[in-house]
């Protein structure tokens, strides 16, 4: 697309007016690659930052943590016990795998 006259005066006024590149090009309906592109082959400067640049930070204010009265008393009762488990060895011995697989041969024939 070619720059005709009135998006070349509209480009340099809302430059002049401070928005930034991103701003004009979705203004223009353009890319803000070919705004900054087109100013620069006009030599435009800035000459400081837009408002854009510098955005005011808004700290967030910090929530209270709420006192929990459950957990300032000491608990009476155990709520919930886990049931001790049959520990595996970690290996097999080669005669324990062997009789193993002599089980599950007889079980399933």
């Amino acid at each position: 697309m070619g720059w005709d006259a009135n998006d070349v005066a509209l480009l340099k006024k809302l430059w002049a007016d401070g928005h930034s590149a991103g701003q004009i090009a979705n203004r223009l309906g353009l890319s803000r690659n070919a705004v900054s592109a087109k100013l620069k082959r006009m030599g435009q400067k800035r000459g400081r930052k837009p408002p854009t640049a510098n955005p005011r930070i808004v700290s967030v204010p910090k929530r209270k943590v709420a006192p929990l009265v459950a957990c300032a008393r000491p608990a009476d009762k155990v709520v919930s016990q886990r049931k001790p488990t049959a520990t595996q060895p970690k290996e097999f011995t080669k005669r324990q795998l062997y009789a193993m697989l002599v089980d599950a041969v007889r079980n399933t024939g």
